[in-house]
């Protein structure tokens, strides 16, 4: 126990120790360039979703596609119509999502729909599987692994992209966020089987027996989340909510209870930004009753996650220094 408690220590000290300064620092990078701002509201809530939106200052115009996951049937953990209702109303949005390549409840579209109706979404707004009628590849800049990305044809159909992810643990990246939304999250069921084994194999029945190594997993899911980032240029946000902040996915039918307090909503700009401060204040919590971020954290370190945010910023998807910005009720950016 004391040898497993230094070592969750010596992961969240070096986790946070090159992030603190950064976070609240108005030095700007070395390309000259001033940090990227994360936003931040402590308190959750259908209000504040939409003012850290608003708070980005990037206007959500034309075909809005509001990617975020729906949950598997069974699942309870995934962010709740009730809250986030107003935001994908505000910006005429429509819930998009791509079937799985796991199987499960969620592995063709007539099931999704029905998880999707089951769990509310569909009274809210419309929502589209975007590889109902098929897919269609776009450019990769890293082609480490991959030669392309895959994605949901459907995708052609949308003018603008709001992130809208859940924070949490995952079984395979160690956690997710905005960067695994848009990276396994916009990829048809074929491109998730080619993120997952970095490029052996499309073919959904065999890439269990093809996955990549751990790291390889990671890099191509950096390498496809920049594709998409690419696709929408300027026309693109990113939202993490930090709520139910569970080791298990919301692709979990079964996810272990939550074992940490929320923390927030962040928004930023920059995904490698966002996700990096999400962790950042993950590795920060001090264990207590009730609010133990050790069985998170360790999740994520098994997973070697924290590698996904920092070969994204090798590739040039964000920048993993930031300028933190807590907003408070009734604060004007």
């Amino acid at each position: 126990m004391k040898s497993s408690f230094l070592t969750w220590m010596l992961a969240a000290l070096v986790a946070t120790s090159g992030c603190a300064q950064a976070q609240n620092s108005k030095e700007s990078p070395s390309n000259g360039k001033e940090l990227p701002k994360v936003y931040m509201y402590k308190e959750i809530s259908s209000d504040n979703l939409i003012k850290i939106y608003e708070a980005l200052g990037r206007e959500a115009k034309g075909r809005v596609a509001v990617k975020l996951s729906t949950g598997e049937p069974g699942g309870h953990n995934f962010l709740q119509p009730a809250l986030i209702k107003n935001l994908v109303q505000k910006v005429n949005g429509t819930i998009v999502e791509c079937n799985t390549a796991y199987g499960g409840g969620r592995a063709n579209t007539e099931s999704h729909l029905k998880a999707a109706a089951d769990h509310g979404f569909t009274a809210i707004a419309k929502v589209d599987i975007m590889d109902a009628e098929g897919e269609f590849t776009i450019p990769v800049r890293d082609r480490k692994h991959l030669e392309y990305d895959i994605v949901g044809d459907h995708l052609k159909n949308y003018d603008f992209m709001v992130n809208l992810a859940h924070f949490k643990g995952h079984a395979m990246g160690g956690f997710g966020g905005v960067i695994k939304n848009q990276s396994i999250g916009v990829a048809s069921a074929a491109g998730k089987a080619y993120i997952h084994s970095a490029g052996k194999t499309r073919d959904v029945s065999s890439v269990w027996n093809n996955l990549a190594s751990q790291d390889d997993f990671l890099e191509s899911m950096a390498a496809s989340a920049q594709a998409v980032a690419d696709y929408f240029g300027d026309r693109i946000l990113y939202i993490n909510v930090m709520n139910n902040l569970s080791i298990d996915c919301d692709c979990d039918s079964h996810p272990h209870a939550p074992e940490m307090k929320d923390i927030g909503i962040l928004a930023s700009l920059d995904p490698v930004a966002l996700d990096q401060a999400c962790l950042d204040l993950v590795y920060a919590v001090r264990p207590s009753e009730g609010n133990d971020n050790r069985p998170l954290v360790e999740r994520i370190e098994s997973r070697h996650g924290r590698h996904t945010v920092e070969y994204a910023e090798k590739i040039g998807l964000g920048s993993r220094k930031y300028e933190l910005k807590e907003l408070k009720p009734q604060q004007a950016v």
